[in-house]
């Protein structure tokens, strides 16, 4: 396993199903860590076929007729990009070593002040004379960036044939988890969407997750978070199994892309600080629990903890929010995801979406429930997708066909695996809908059948863009495209270049046109004010003590939250060009916030 200290300062999340699909393809040998889902075992049979033709890989289709296709799918897949990454690496090595313009352009990617940087720069002022000493410098300071891949643990459906249940062990997520764990990658699996105690638990049948005699991981653990006591939770749990988690993820549970997990009024910056302040306790914590569950199991116990990485996404958008983020709270690396998607040399985004993304202005990125597991979405207006659900809807067809069912975690009257997406689910529902036509008023009526038929189909939708931009066919009902941006897109209105995002990044030049985008911390807090506003307003069923609680911890959060950035803003030496905006915006939703009434329960 790598031990070597990180290229680069950022790394690109998970984005949907398709969009880094083949990240590390594209953008591995340049040092950029990126993630694969690897939820959707036939996109990803498809983009096997599809590589393996391009780069005249033999290819052997894996069908569902195969026992375990799901799993070997995914490692067939692995495999491969893991091939073919390390032989792009290779020849961009060569290429550095052979040409003084390649040379000069990977220098302008890297970060401002690192290591790496300043000693190409100093072997290309030497020149050609020097040829032999270039290729021993590349050849023991550069590296391709990590392979790692994403699992939703919500995303764990039971899965049957003829009727049949199969075992746990086939289930999506426990599959997807075998694919990962078989395949020859070295790098890091990130968990998303919370606890799955039996997931984690299969975590234990793969001896790579586990300390070798050197004390090395051959595979990781990483967990995307969004506060430091979920952290702790879960790190434990896997820790009492003789499991480190190598890396804490800790991602805006708003100001993000895909689906939104808000936290209780939590906000990024005191989150920050508390693992900032904590993190040895999470570090000891879980190395004392580790090494007993080791011991009892037999296996090669560390006397001291192994590395621990801490790091954060969403939202953030300017080389001064990125520096801040590092250096403030000692984050090992920062997320940069939404940008991306209009950077084609890094994602897998068909030109109308990426267009679509381009223009996209602030009231065009919004929370939506189009998901079905029934959690808010981050949306993009005018989609495709968009479009082809409004038609069907229109001529009374609302509904999927429902093709992959990954969503469907509903169950159906004989117990069998059904999606909120899908058709015959909304067809039942409507019909159960009709039978109470009478009893409810048309306003409420209209807003029961909308809440029925808005769900969309991500499993086709989320895969569509990669299929269009690589020819691939799409076959079955038309979905068109979903998109699942961060509210951070409406800053960004122009496809660029890999290397003119990246110097973006480290504030050598500036992509975003827009003069009004708020600071990372002031957009979030605007975002978890009006989710609280709508918590309360939009509440249809009866009000009880336990929400009235839930919004009154919610706001209070919120207060501290507000206090704590008054104090941030004061006294940081960053921001000094904004700091007098963004202390009027903390003054002016600090007001909107004591506006927020908390419904009395005896007045309601």
């Amino acid at each position: 396993m790598k031990t070597t200290k990180p290229i680069h300062t950022f790394h690109i999340p998970v984005m949907g199903l398709a969009y880094t699909i083949d990240s590390p393809i594209r953008v591995a040998k340049y040092g950029i860590s990126s993630v694969i889902s690897i939820a959707d075992d036939e996109l990803i049979e498809k983009m096997t076929a599809f590589y393996s033709r391009k780069f005249e890989i033999h290819y052997q289709e894996i069908t569902q007729k195969f026992q375990d296709y799901r799993a070997q799918r995914i490692t067939t897949y692995l495999n491969l990009v893991d091939i073919i990454v390390k032989e792009k690496f290779e020849n961009f090595k060569t290429e550095l070593s052979e040409s003084k313009a390649a040379l000069a352009g990977y220098i302008a990617l890297l970060p401002n002040k690192s290591r790496l940087k300043l000693g190409l720069q100093n072997l290309l002022k030497e020149g050609v004379a020097c040829k032999e000493s270039l290729k021993n410098y590349l050849e023991n300071n550069l590296y391709s960036g990590d392979i790692d891949v994403n699992i939703m643990t919500k995303l764990d459906k039971d899965n049957f044939i003829n009727q049949e249940q199969l075992p746990i062990e086939f289930n999506d997520a426990h599959a997807a988890l075998r694919g990962f764990a078989n395949s020859t990658l070295t790098s890091s699996v990130v968990l998303s969407a919370g606890m799955n105690p039996r997931l984690f638990s299969y975590f234990g049948n793969f001896p790579a997750f586990f300390p070798d005699a050197t004390h090395a991981l051959q595979k990781k653990i990483t967990l995307k978070v969004s506060d430091f006591r979920s952290a702790m939770i879960q790190g434990n749990f896997l820790a009492k199994k003789g499991l480190w988690v190598s890396e804490y993820r800790i991602e805006s549970g708003l100001n993000c892309g895909g689906h939104a997990f808000a936290t209780e009024g939590f906000l990024l910056g005191p989150i920050l600080e508390e693992f900032k302040q904590k993190k040895s306790q999470l570090i000891q914590s879980a190395h004392d629990l580790m090494v007993k569950a080791l011991t009892q199991k037999g296996l090669h116990c560390p006397e001291t903890p192994l590395n621990l990485k801490i790091t954060v996404q969403g939202g953030v958008g300017t080389a001064e929010e990125h520096t801040f983020l590092l250096a403030h709270y000692n984050m090992d690396s920062v997320g940069w995801g939404t940008p991306f998607l209009l950077v084609p040399e890094a994602t897998a985004v068909d030109n109308a979406t990426r267009e679509l993304l381009a223009n996209a202005k602030e009231e065009d990125l919004y929370l939506s429930h189009i998901s079905p597991l029934g959690v808010p979405f981050n949306t993009l207006r005018g989609t495709t997708n968009e479009y082809m659900k409004q038609k069907r809807i229109q001529e009374s067809k609302a509904g999927s066909s429902c093709p992959k069912k990954f969503l469907a975690l509903n169950k159906d009257a004989s117990g069998q695996p059904i999606c909120t997406a899908s058709k015959k689910y909304q067809d039942q529902k409507l019909h159960e809908l009709e039978t109470k036509k009478d009893s409810v008023s048309p306003e409420i009526f209209v807003k029961l059948k909308e809440n029925i038929t808005e769900k969309s189909c991500l499993c086709v939708g989320l895969a569509n863009a990669s299929y269009l931009e690589n020819n691939i066919k799409i076959k079955g009902q038309a979905q068109g495209v979903v998109i699942c941006p961060g509210p951070n897109m409406a800053y960004f209105d122009q496809q660029v270049s890999l290397t003119t995002m990246v110097q973006h990044i480290y504030g050598n030049t500036n992509v975003i046109g827009a003069t009004h985008r708020p600071n990372v911390f002031v957009k979030e807090l605007k975002m978890y004010l009006d989710y609280l506003k709508n918590e309360i307003n939009s509440l249809t069923e009866e009000i009880t003590t336990a929400k009235i609680k839930k919004w009154t911890v919610f706001k209070n959060n919120l207060f501290l939250g507000i206090a704590y950035y008054e104090d941030l803003f004061l006294t940081t030496s960053y921001f000094k060009n904004s700091s007098a905006e963004i202390q009027n915006q903390l003054k002016k939703y600090k007001l909107e916030l004591q506006s927020i009434a908390i419904p009395v329960l005896e007045l309601v």
